[in-house]
C-alpha cells in the first residue's frame, strides 16, 4: 500500500472513524467518508456522503458514490453498533446485525471488485476481540464473529489477486460504544488509528489489539464454554 491514496471510510463521524479520517488527510490521503449524518471535517482533500448503513437504500446509495468517488486504494469498515442485552426488549437485534455485519458485506461487495480489476487494494474491517459468547450483548458478539469470519476468509480468497483484507480485531476504545462496566485495558481512538495505520503498512489478515486483553477474553471464554458445557 502507498503510503498515500484514496480512502473511503463507512462511518467517520465520531470515534475512530472520525480521528482515522483525520489522520489520513494529515498524511496526505484523498478521504470519502460515509455515515448517517453530516460531517465536521473541512478540508480540501475529504468530501462526504450521507447514507445509514442499515437501510434498504444503502446498497443503490454506495453505487452511486462509488461512481462518483470510486475506485478506492484503502476501505475501512468502521460503522457498528452495539447493547446489553434486554430480554423484555428484543426489537433492536437484528438490527446490529444489519450495521456490523450486513453493512460490511455490502460495502465489499460494491469496493472489492474495482480492486480486484486493478490488482491492488486494501479493506479493513474493524471487528471486536469480543467475537465470541457473551450473554451480556450476544448479538453485539455474535454478529462481530461472523465479521471476523468473513474477513479472514475473503483474505485468504483474494491474496492471489492481489488485494488484501484485514480482520482487526480491537478491545475496549474510548468511544460511545465502550458500555461495559468494567473496561479493562481500554485504549483511546488516537491508539486504535495508530493499529489501524500498523495494518496499512503490514496488511495482514489479522490483527488482534491489545494482546493482554486478548488473553483475558480467551480465558472468560473458557468458563464460558464450561457453563454451556454444564448448562
Amino acid at each position: 500500500m502507498a503510503s498515500s491514496g484514496r480512502a473511503f471510510i463507512v462511518g467517520n463521524t465520531d470515534g475512530i472513524g472520525l480521528a482515522l479520517t483525520r489522520r489520513l488527510l494529515r498524511e496526505g490521503w484523498s478521504v470519502v467518508g460515509l455515515s448517517r449524518r453530516a460531517s465536521s471535517v473541512e478540508d480540501a482533500g475529504y468530501r462526504h456522503a450521507v447514507a445509514d448503513v442499515s437501510a434498504g437504500d444503502y446498497r443503490p446509495a454506495l453505487q452511486s458514490l462509488l461512481a462518483r468517488e470510486g475506485p478506492f486504494d484503502l476501505c475501512v469498515y468502521c460503522a457498528g453498533i452495539g447493547e446489553l442485552l434486554d430480554v423484555n426488549d428484543l426489537a433492536g437485534e437484528a438490527g446490529v446485525f444489519r450495521v456490523n455485519l450486513i453493512g460490511a458485506v455490502e460495502t465489499a461487495a460494491a469496493v472489492l471488485p474495482p480492486m480486484i480489476a486493478s490488482g491492488r487494494g486494501h479493506f479493513i474491517g474493524l471487528s471486536s476481540i469480543g467475537d465470541g459468547v457473551w450473554s451480556d450483548a450476544p448479538s453485539y458478539a455474535a454478529s462481530k464473529a461472523g465479521l471476523s469470519s468473513y474477513l479472514e476468509g475473503m483474505a485468504l480468497g483474494l491474496q492471489s489477486r492481489g488485494v488484501r483484507v484485514t480482520n482487526l480485531r480491537l478491545g475496549f476504545v474510548d468511544t460511545k460504544m465502550a458500555k461495559s462496566k468494567l473496561r479493562p485495558f481500554m485504549i483511546t481512538t488516537e491508539r486504535a488509528v495508530e493499529v489501524i495505520m500498523k495494518c496499512l503498512r503490514r496488511r495482514p489478515a489479522r490483527l488482534t489489539y491489545p494482546k493482554r486483553m486478548a488473553a483475558l477474553v480467551w480465558l472468560l471464554q473458557l468458563i464460558t464454554s464450561v457453563r454451556l458445557w454444564s448448562a
